[in-house]
């Protein structure tokens, strides 16, 4: 299996397993059964709608129903244009498919996507079908369709689920008091990095990640000392961090 390496903003390195051409198989072929049923029933309803509309005698008020209903099914479909753009936009990174097959989409600078990187994407295809994207996937050395090489992205299998939250913040605790006072020099970044590394070493099992990246956050911040270990040292960073944003 297609190994992709990121390094981060941190200069951590990090591996994901690439998603290949099965999983993306399968991711999309779960996503048109979801386009064409959604579509399906919506025109099978309208439809009847608008057979049950006969025509009474008075033709303008008849025509007025069909265009009204003509009108309001097509801004019903348009969700179903824009299914990928919206999934991943809202989901993270995933549509409902990949999210059966476990695999997401990521950028290769370590960075998180952004609308602009999905709207690339999903413009691109146009120019990505089905047998062109599976040969640049299949020949690309990060597995990249023409969309994800101009969007600077590709897709990764998803190992195991995470259970931390999917923002840098975390669930204040009440009286809760700061560990680390260093936190107060801490960055968005850096706090973004901290977690995305740790969700990386909790759900891919290697924990060398987090031991590299709290050297180098202990390192940074002079923060000596440290009695807990890596882990629960970068949790409590977090914790710390949480606090001190929404106290100051």
């Amino acid at each position: 299996m297609d190994q992709i390496k990121i390094t981060t903003s941190q200069n951590v390195s990090l591996s994901y397993a690439a998603a290949g051409v099965g999983p993306r198989i399968l991711a999309g072929l779960l996503d048109m059964v979801f386009i064409y049923s959604y579509a399906a029933i919506l025109i099978t309803i309208f439809s009847f709608a608008i057979r049950r509309n006969d025509y009474s005698g008075d033709y303008e008020s008849h025509e007025n129903f069909n265009r009204i209903m003509i009108g309001l099914l097509i801004l019903l479909l348009l969700p179903a244009m824009l299914y990928n753009l919206l999934c991943e936009t809202f989901l993270n990174g995933q549509s409902f498919g990949k999210k059966i097959m476990k695999i997401k989409v990521i950028k290769l600078d370590g960075t998180q996507p952004n609308f602009g990187s999905y709207l690339i994407r999903s413009m691109f295809r146009i120019i990505d079908k089905p047998i062109v994207a599976l040969i640049t996937v299949a020949v690309t050395k990060n597995s990249q369709r023409f969309g994800d090489m101009v969007a600077g992205t590709t897709v990764i299998l998803i190992n195991k689920k995470i259970s931390l939250n999917e923002t840098i913040l975390h669930r204040q605790k009440p009286d809760y008091k700061i560990v680390y006072s260093q936190i107060s020099l801490m960055s968005d970044v850096d706090a973004n990095t901290i977690k995305e590394v740790l969700d990386f070493g909790i759900a891919q099992n290697q924990p060398q990640h987090i031991t590299l990246l709290a050297k180098k956050i202990k390192s940074k911040y002079g923060i000596v000392d440290v009695s807990q270990k890596d882990d629960a040292f970068l949790k409590t960073l977090l914790m710390d961090y949480t606090h001190y944003q929404f106290e100051k």
